[in-house]
């Protein structure tokens, strides 16, 4: 048995401390399981089987199993479960590939995955003290990105800061901050032509009572030239540094969903499959590393769907910085001009549990639209994790093409 895509949009993703910010996590959840299932209006909500949903933080108003708020949210009748998962940046696609593992098994016939992040929202903590009433001062630490509340037992360097562990990767892979800023260029360019043409008008939905219809992060403006003026972030340029806040990706706001089914689920879902799940991969490296662990993530998935990479029409890759982008590009060997068509994170934004719905969206219809067989959809995830998806394109009836 076999797991299909038959659904997918999202919000727009919002900038930091932008258009989103007054909006809930749990809100934009539900916002993004709205607009799904409107696409589909035959379901019947009550079929769904479960609901699998992606989220990195969970320490804020995502709380409590932010899948089950979501749906109650949505108003999804009460005895449809929910379940949140968590692999950090690749918890949406993680969602995804658990659904379709369970579909595959006969547990489930039809499971509504997705994921939400609210960077803006995300709240500060306090270590709770070892006894009452302590003497010394309290930290409040944010919970926005990164490591937080440390176990001292971890090795040091384990625990580098995401823009230092993709310093040392450019180190070691000799990526030049010229590079890094064409491809980052290159995102924007992509994402405001896709926005242009119409391409993303099916698959983004606006958020009630908000004034945003397109992804706020891009810059149609955005050069080479232009991106060549910021400042390095996380080194000094004597120091080697070349990552800015241009060549990487900013932080956001948003949700996605994607509806998953078996092949019999099309006639209760009233509509035909998009796509089919080929094949998964997940992987793991020194957590310095974690940017270039899509590579094996991804050949693991082609290993699975029985094919190479010369049967790869599509690659939707997350875009956490540009340098293990192109890192990752590079160690596959493949045509850049396949990564990324309609422009990727570093333009559209990252809100970590909701990028992986972004993905699988995107590949998905650009595949449909190019007619090619296969596509790769893969990220990388905080302490040196990394997932992948396959893809199989259907034609409009939803036969393998």
């Amino acid at each position: 048995m076999s797991a299909f895509l038959y659904a997918a949009t999202r919000t727009p993703f919002g900038r930091f401390n932008g258009a989103l910010a007054g909006v809930r996590p749990d809100d934009l959840a539900a916002a993004a399981i709205t607009s799904t299932l409107a696409t589909v209006p035959e379901l019947d909500p009550a079929a769904i089987d479960d609901v699998v949903w992606g989220n990195a933080n969970g320490a804020g108003e995502e709380n409590r199993n932010v899948g089950r708020m979501a749906a109650l949210l949505a108003g999804l009748p009460v005895s449809v479960p929910g379940t949140t998962v968590n692999r950090l940046c690749g918890s949406g696609l993680d969602s995804a590939m658990a659904a379709s593992r369970t579909i595959e098994s006969g547990d489930a016939e039809i499971v509504l995955t997705g994921g939400v992040e609210s960077m803006t929202r995300a709240p500060w903590v306090l270590p709770k003290p070892t006894g009452p009433f302590p003497v010394g001062d309290l930290t409040a630490v944010s919970t926005t990105l990164g490591w937080r509340l440390v176990n001292p037992r971890m090795p040091e360097e384990w625990t580098v800061g995401l823009g230092e562990a993709n310093e040392l990767l450019r180190e070691r892979f000799g990526i030049s901050r010229e590079r890094q800023d064409r491809f980052a260029a290159r995102s924007h360019e992509l994402a405001h032509q896709a926005w242009e043409s119409g391409f993303y008008d099916d698959l983004v939905t606006p958020v009630a009572e908000t004034d945003l219809v397109r992804d706020e992060g891009i810059r149609a403006a955005s050069t080479p030239d232009v991106l060549a003026t910021l400042r390095t972030v996380f080194r000094s340029p004597e120091r080697g540094g070349t990552i800015t806040a241009g060549n990487a990706s900013p932080l956001n706001d948003g949700a996605s969903a994607v509806l998953l089914g078996s092949e019999g689920a099309a006639d209760t879902i009233g509509a035909a499959p998009i796509a089919r799940v080929a094949g998964r991969g997940v992987t793991a490296l020194d957590p310095r590393s974690f940017g270039f662990a899509p590579v094996e993530a991804a050949n693991r998935a082609l290993a699975r769907a029985g094919i190479g990479w010369e049967q790869v029409g599509a690659v939707e890759l997350n875009e956490a910085f540009a340098v293990q982008a192109l890192a990752c590009v590079d160690a596959w060997g493949i045509d850049p001009a396949i990564v990324n068509q309609k422009g990727g994170a570093i333009a559209i934004g990252h809100p970590l549990g909701a990028s992986g719905g972004r993905l699988l969206a995107t590949l998905a219809k650009v595949l449909r639209e190019s007619g090619r067989r296969y596509g790769v959809a893969a990220l990388c995830v905080g302490v040196g994790q990394g997932l992948a998806v396959v893809l199989e394109n259907t034609d409009d009836t939803g036969r393998l093409r």
